[in-house]
């Protein structure tokens, strides 16, 4: 078992108390980390604090190399990522690669950005007041970031966090989920070897009540971004006082299929949006709403399918349905399950696990009221539901408490703007499933799913400043 230190102010740092990491497929021990104290916490925000004037010193031609050489090493050092990412977080390890070639996207994507982060001139004469004056305006980064990442994509989420920071010349203090924290400190080796100035990523490993909440509440700390349950998002809103604050707080996407008559090739990419990751990513297909001319060939089409499947090992090429992050976990989706078949859904495959592993699961007959309808599972588990008219599966789809993307089938193209102008959603994906994302893109949500965008350039504007500037042109002041 390989014990783990974390890096604060460019060192590796132990500490005697440790926090056991578990292979979830099969609940053994694969390593150690530190479980830190609040004075480690303390050193790690002091050295981002130093680390940060460093970063903000820094040319925008240094820190984009940084990032570059980051992305070239996490594609040299692929495999080895790749099965860290599936040993401590059950991810099949085929979307375990997709994942590290997306993280080595992030950071490109990144470096590229780092140049072009722009002021604007401001038209002073545009005011009668404003002759004679020049204005404009820089782009300043904050200081220090307070980052807090997931389990589910331990790696790439992290990179959407600590990439733009080191953009915008910003210092970071991040806190990896307790599950899966050996991917970022790997990250962090990397970040070093491409040339981060020392301090300008601190890793703190603990239990977050002890590191988080402090972390969180830290006036040396100028913004928080966090990805996670919407329970521990509003705890942070309440927490934080005057910082800057992006919250990606998960949904229970929705996809809305129209009366389409070839929708055979549809199938197959919605079981893997409905299934791949044990369904635990946070647009995840939960719901599908289907026009009811189609309704009856499309489930039997569909439960075909989520019988092929493949469930198992993870480490399997094969497998896209790999254990829970916990057995707890599996045993709370097969309890939703079984709520709701109490309620009067019917099951019609899977609702059972074996191992941690839960089995690709299919409802319908569902209700407003529901766990499996109102609440974001993060398991295997769909529900299926018909609709009559258009506007009907618009609101099915709204009738959510969370808002983070939409998947939208139809070859109609009023009814595609409809549900542009209608859908209450951070993103609507057209003839696709609401789990589509590149790294590049403005992605976030409404109501429940959070506040702020990530994508890179939308999270660099959001670890920025803006100073304005206005010089008075007259000789004689």
């Amino acid at each position: 078992m390989t014990e783990y230190k974390v890096l604060i102010g460019g060192k590796w740092v132990d500490a005697s108390s440790k926090i056991e990491v578990l292979n979830p497929y099969n609940q053994k021990p694969i390593a150690l980390v530190p479980n830190l104290t609040i004075s480690h916490l303390n050193l790690a925000i002091e050295s981002a604090k130093k680390a940060s004037q460093i970063m903000k010193q820094l040319p925008s031609h240094q820190r984009s190399k940084i990032l570059e050489n980051t992305s070239l090493l996490i594609g040299k050092k692929k495999d080895e990522l790749a099965k860290t990412i599936t040993l401590e977080g059950g991810k099949p390890i085929s979307l375990s690669y997709k994942e590290v070639f997306r993280a080595q996207e992030t950071f490109k994507f990144a470096s590229e950005l780092t140049k072009h982060m722009e002021g604007e001139v401001i038209p002073m004469d545009a005011s009668t007041n404003g002759e004679e004056r020049l204005g404009f305006t820089l782009k300043e980064p904050l200081g220090i970031i307070g980052a807090i990442s997931p389990f589910n994509f331990p790696l790439n989420l992290v990179a959407h966090k600590v990439a733009p920071a080191i953009a915008t010349g910003n210092a970071v203090v991040l806190k990896p989920a307790t599950y899966t924290p050996i991917t970022a400190i790997k990250l962090g080796e990397i970040l070093l070897e491409a040339g981060l100035p020392p301090g300008g990523l601190n890793i703190i490993t603990g239990r977050g009540e002890e590191i988080g909440d402090p972390l969180v509440k830290d006036e040396r700390i100028a913004k928080i971004t966090f990805t996670g349950s919407p329970e521990v998002g509003k705890r942070i809103a309440t927490l934080i006082g005057m910082k800057r604050l992006t919250l990606e707080l998960g949904s229970n996407s929705a996809v809305i299929i129209d009366n389409i008559p070839n929708f055979l090739p549809l199938i197959s990419r919605l079981t893997f949006g409905s299934f791949a990751h044990a369904g635990q990513v946070c647009i995840s297909v939960q719901r599908i709403y289907v026009h009811t001319k189609i309704f009856t060939q499309f489930l039997e089409e569909f439960i075909k399918e989520t019988k092929k499947v493949k469930i198992g090992n993870p480490f399997s090429r094969e497998v896209i349905v790999g254990p829970m992050i916990t057995p707890l976990e599996a045993e709370r989706v097969e309890s939703w399950v079984t709520e709701a078949i109490e309620g009067g859904a019917n099951l019609l495959i899977g609702g059972k696990h074996t191992d941690g592993i839960f089995m690709p699961t299919v409802i319908t007959n569902t209700k407003k009221g529901m766990k499996v309808v109102d609440k974001e599972i993060f398991g295997p588990v769909v529900i299926i539901e018909k609709f009559d008219e258009w506007e009907e599966g618009i609101k099915l789809v709204n009738q959510s408490e969370y808002g983070l993307q939409a998947g939208v089938y139809t070859e109609k193209i009023n009814k595609i703007l409809y549900a542009i102008e209608k859908l209450d959603v951070g993103g609507v994906i057209i003839n696709d499933i609401p789990t589509y994302r590149v790294d590049h893109i403005p992605y976030g949500g409404v109501k429940q799913s959070g506040m702020g965008r990530e994508g890179v350039k939308y999270a660099m504007e959001e670890m920025v400043r803006i100073k304005f500037v206005c010089v008075n042109k007259q000789k004689n002041v």
